[in-house]
Parts: C-alpha cells; sequence; structure tokens
C-alpha cells in the first residue's frame, strides 16, 4: 500500500493521511459495489489493503452514509479532497490496480458499477 499512497500524494497532492484514507474509500465502495470475486482479487494483490480499510473507515455512518459513487465523492472531499482531487486520486487508484491485476480485471470491476466509468 506504501506504493501506491505516495503516488496518491505525489500526483494528487495530498497528504500521506488523506491518501490513505482516501484509498480506504475507494477500496471500501468497490468492495460494495463491485463483483466480489474481481474485487476480492484485486484487494489480494495489494498487500495492506484490508489492514488499511479496517484502519481507516468510519463504520459509524452519520451524515455521510449515502452509498454508490455518489457517497464515496461525498466520503472522500469530507475526508479533505477537492473534486479535482477526488477525480486524481480515483484515476490514479485505478492505474495502479490495472498494474496490479489487468486491464481486463479492472474492466469487468468498472464495468459493473453504474457511472464509474465516467471517473476513470
Amino acid at each position: 500500500m506504501d506504493e501506491l499512497i505516495g503516488r496518491l500524494v505525489a500526483k494528487a497532492g495530498v497528504e500521506r493521511g488523506v491518501a490513505e484514507k482516501s484509498l480506504a474509500i475507494i477500496l471500501d465502495f468497490l468492495r460494495k459495489e463491485g463483483p466480489a470475486d474481481k474485487v476480492q482479487a484485486l484487494l489480494d494483490q495489494l498487500p495492506g489493503a484490508e489492514a488499511l480499510l479496517a484502519q481507516q473507515l468510519d463504520t459509524s455512518g452519520g451524515m455521510f452514509s449515502m452509498g454508490g459513487i455518489m457517497g464515496a465523492g461525498t466520503k472522500m472531499m469530507a475526508a479533505g479532497l477537492s473534486m479535482g482531487q477526488v477525480q486524481s486520486v480515483t484515476r490514479e487508484t485505478i492505474a495502479y490496480a490495472r498494474e496490479k491485476i489487468g486491464d481486463d480485471a479492472v474492466g469487468e470491476i468498472v464495468g459493473a458499477i453504474p457511472g464509474l466509468s465516467q471517473f476513470v
């Protein structure tokens, strides 16, 4: 996870803590909205992903308990990202995922989640 978090810090211009929180939001979104087997294959290729999810995610819900793609975006903005940074972090995370599990597998995940393709 350190490599990806470092890329997010460098390319999106966000602080490490914000990058970690945003990455956890993206991975949690993919886990909830995407095809379970494909997303699990991705998580398995990202050492430390499960630990990051467990450490970063707030399970209390609250005012940001909205789901779907809008919920993920809202959570990332609440974590401190601008809309441009949300897009940058999302694109960089998907690019990294392509490096780890390939274009076809990532395409299946993105294609299975309504609206995600316009952000990546």
